[in-house]
């Protein structure tokens, strides 16, 4: 549970603070919207581009010292940002944290769970994701409250030093004697990563299933990236009051836990290959009740219901796949190859949808473009598990 807690913490504190920190910058800075979004992206860019050293960092046993450090860089990026006097520090202060998040967030906290429990490590990323699904619950209205009462500055610095006190302590507590590759690889009871145990990083880098799961994280990543800032556009447009188009997309938060909830007590009931696909088609039917239903209340909440189960499980999906299919000694490297390609799409998805809205038709070319890319991503997955599952171990 203490790597659940940090993960709460820093998801919290990071990604979803981010949005109720804006309007206060802006009017402290002189900044336009587009001149603090350009802090969002660079995070994200950092982020992608630090994902594979952090993951081969994580393979080979360093991981204290990389979820330490990851915890340290955030605390100290919410304090520059806290002290920005200028622009340039703000881009700092989000370079610094973005680093941070690479280094502490659900990329190596999964790698680091799927090492130390190798037999057992989908139900072990499940129960560290709990409470990270809770972050935007209370976080947002944590960091608003704090931003109120002391201002955005002191509010930015409290959550910083949070990191410090609780966060870089309790990873440098919790993760000490880290098993060695070779244990971690040869006690994995998956017979994909028993036939995989030995072969090289660049051996499965070069295979088709790599490959397409990573198209198929790509995919649906840009789906779950592009649908948060236009949330309450959506909602609104399917014609919820302006209170239910703010309490319905909060409610996500709570849904995504329920999800993760069910795929915890479900998992050993049923098929896990079936539930793996389960997640993503849960995202592309969310759309597709959008589209369907548009304009529609019943609609909405279908798909607030849909997208915040799937979300919840897609979490949980996309971090064990590559270990249940191509290599649990290098989960890391692998995921943290698709760092970059998965940073870009991300921060290139939102503004994609927003250009796509028309006053006439609304969010429509931006629904189907999202059901397109998400029914692909299903596809991908589906073919990546046909192909791991038919090889002889």
């Amino acid at each position: 549970m203490g790597l659940a807690l940090t993960q709460m913490v820093g998801w919290g504190s990071t990604l979803y603070s981010f949005a109720v920190f804006v309007d206060p910058v802006e009017a402290s800075l002189g900044a336009s919207r587009p001149q603090t979004s350009l802090a969002f992206s660079l995070m994200l860019l950092v982020q992608g581009l630090a994902a594979f050293i952090v993951g081969r960092l994580v393979d080979v046993g360093r991981e204290r010292a990389v979820m330490t450090s990851g915890s340290l860089l955030m605390g100290l990026g919410l304090i520059v940002q806290g002290l920005a006097a200028s622009l340039n520090w703000f881009y700092a202060a989000w370079v610094l944290t973005g680093l941070g998040m690479a280094s502490a967030l659900y990329g190596p906290a999964f790698a680091v769970v799927t090492r130390r429990f190798p037999t057992n490590f989908r139900r072990a990323i499940i129960t560290v994701s709990f409470l990270g699904g809770l972050s935007i619950s209370v976080f947002i209205p944590l960091s608003a409250w704090l931003i109120e009462h002391w201002g955005w500055r002191t509010a930015s610095c409290i959550l910083g030093a949070l990191h410090l006190a609780l966060c870089l302590p309790l990873h440098a507590w919790l993760l000490r004697a880290a098993p060695s590759a070779s244990a971690a690889a040869s006690a994995s009871s998956t017979p994909k990563a028993a036939h995989s145990h030995g072969m090289t990083l660049s051996f499965h880098l070069r295979g088709p299933v790599f490959w397409r799961l990573g198209l198929a994280a790509v995919l649906v990543g840009a789906v779950t990236s592009a649908v948060p800032p236009h949330l309450v556009s959506l909602m609104r447009e399917s014609g919820l009051a302006n209170d239910w188009a703010i309490a319905v997309p909060a409610s996500i938060g709570v849904l995504q836990v329920l999800g993760r909830l069910v795929l915890y007590v479900g998992e050993r009931r049923f098929n896990v290959h079936t539930i793996n696909l389960l997640a993503p088609l849960l995202i592309a039917l969310s759309v597709l009740a959008l589209l369907l239903g548009r304009g529609h209340v019943p609609a909405a909440l279908l798909f607030a219901l849909l997208y915040g189960v799937g979300n919840g499980t897609l979490t949980i999906v996309m971090g064990t796949v590559m270990a249940q299919y191509v290599s649990a000694a290098h989960v890391g490297a692998l995921n943290g190859v698709l760092g970059l390609p998965q940073a870009l799409v991300c921060s290139a998805a939102p503004l994609v949808v927003g250009l796509l809205w028309l006053p006439a038709r609304g969010y429509t070319l931006g629904l189907l473009l999202l059901l397109t890319l998400a029914l692909l991503g299903v596809a991908m997955l589906y073919s990546a598990q046909r192909r791991a599952l038919s090889v002889k171990t």
